[in-house]
């Protein structure tokens, strides 16, 4: 009996060709895995207030005044603000050669697609990216080259015009299922490699007709909670920037910081509630129950940034909120009081060197847990805040290592898991 014939050469080739890929995509999956674990989970995993000693903060820099730039010469500007820095410079570099998007160009722009309602507001995140989309780089008119393919819905739009949360409901259904008949793209991995993007949590309602969209594809979403169905390592959470800022960037202003901490604004969820009724008569913490009045001064609610350590961060009738920005911009150290909030670009950037993150049940404690961070442990908070600052910024055009660009870096990330 004759011995079987070796496979053929070419055979051998494809098979070895196919296992690489095979091992370079779980080592990516691992990868990406395990750095949202280890190093995302346990910024979103807050560790209750006990004691001083219990908190964790960077340690403390010898003077009130950190010399950046001598600090990050050896390091191209990348400092361990990032969970790791050398593979977020390289992969950055690597999604500015090759990160391709495909827009669909389908649906009338005069209405609800491709053109935002503006780019102002608290919901400008939104507007910012459509607009930034269509002239970058990324974008690629052939559909066959891109790693992604953008569905350019702007449910904030839709409702600006008086549109139901039910009649929104139908038209993102109906046009969804009009690009899935109309182009072969969706069908292959089932939309996991489709993404769209809203700033108001009307635009994640709208999308609940279409359980496949909620559930495979990437949303970009302002309201990164679990209420909503979000997905940590699948979505994205979209930075809510109230722009453009009233007043210039706060940073390198320390000893003009005299309040302890500051907050103001409706009193829209339980937590907000508390924080008011705690501490509203105390001394040492600003606390306002309502917004503060135009009539009491020019910009006098934000200008309280410039001169506050803290300023407090509770959810509203959501877990985001535009307060987080602007304390980022204004130079004022962010303080997280909520029990889950997947705060943005976290898979990149070490939220615990530039804020402080607490459960709700800390705000009972919160002028002891303030009062608890010495001077050199704020300082190096705030000099890492000025070092992320320009993360949150939308820009036209946008620059380098702004918010659309680390939007469009989160994406990239998820694109490499992305397999059909």
């Amino acid at each position: 009996m004759s011995s079987p014939k070796p496979a053929p050469q070419y055979l051998t080739s494809i098979t070895t060709k196919q296992a690489l890929i095979l091992i370079l995509s779980t080592l990516t999956l691992i990868t990406f895995t395990y750095i949202s674990f280890t190093s995302v989970r346990p910024t979103l995993n807050y560790t209750s207030y006990t004691s001083s000693s219990s908190l964790s903060y960077p340690q403390p820099t010898t003077s009130s005044h950190v010399d950046v730039e001598a600090e990050e010469s050896g390091s191209d500007g990348f400092t361990d603000v990032y969970h790791v820095p050398e593979v977020f410079k390289l992969n950055y570099a690597e999604m500015e050669r090759r990160f391709k998007v495909f827009i669909y160009t389908d649906g009338d722009p005069k209405t609800f697609y491709q053109t935002p309602r503006k780019l102002t507001g608290k919901y400008a995140s939104e507007g910012y990216f459509f607009q930034n989309i269509r002239e970058s780089k990324f974008r690629t008119e052939d559909p066959d080259e891109a790693d992604l393919f953008f569905i350019p819905i702007s449910c904030h739009k839709m409702r600006g015009k008086g549109t139901s949360y039910e009649n929104m409901t139908i038209i993102v259904q109906n046009y969804v299922d009009g690009l899935i008949s109309k182009y072969p793209y969706w069908n292959r991995t089932l939309g996991a490699d489709h993404f769209f993007v809203t700033c108001h949590d009307v635009g994640v309602r709208a999308t609940e007709g279409l359980p496949l969209l909620v559930k495979n594809s990437i949303r970009a979403v302002c309201s990164p909670s679990y209420d909503v169905g979000f997905i940590p390592h699948k979505d994205i959470a979209l930075p809510q920037v109230l722009q453009p800022f009233a007043l210039p960037r706060g940073g390198d202003d320390i000893e003009n910081r005299t309040t302890l901490g500051f907050w103001a604004g409706h009193r829209n969820s339980r937590i907000r509630v508390i924080l008011a009724r705690t501490w509203e008569n105390d001394t040492e913490l600003d606390i306002s129950n309502n917004r503060i009045n135009r009539a009491t001064g020019h910009l006098v609610y934000q200008k309280r940034f410039y001169r506050t350590k803290f300023c407090i961060c509770p959810g509203g009738s959501q877990v985001n909120s535009a307060r987080i920005a602007d304390s980022i911009h204004y130079g004022c150290i962010p303080v997280i009081l909520s029990n889950y909030y997947d705060l943005p670009f976290n898979d990149i950037l070490d939220w615990k060197k530039f804020a402080v993150i607490l459960k709700e049940k800390d705000v009972y404690d919160l002028k002891q847990i303030l009062k608890d961070i010495s001077h050199e442990q704020f300082v190096t908070l705030h000099n890492n805040l000025v070092k992320i600052q320009k993360h949150f910024q939308w820009n036209t055009p946008p620059t380098p290592y702004d918010a659309f660009h680390m939007v469009m870096y989160d994406l990239w990330l998820r694109h490499s898991v992305i397999k059909y």
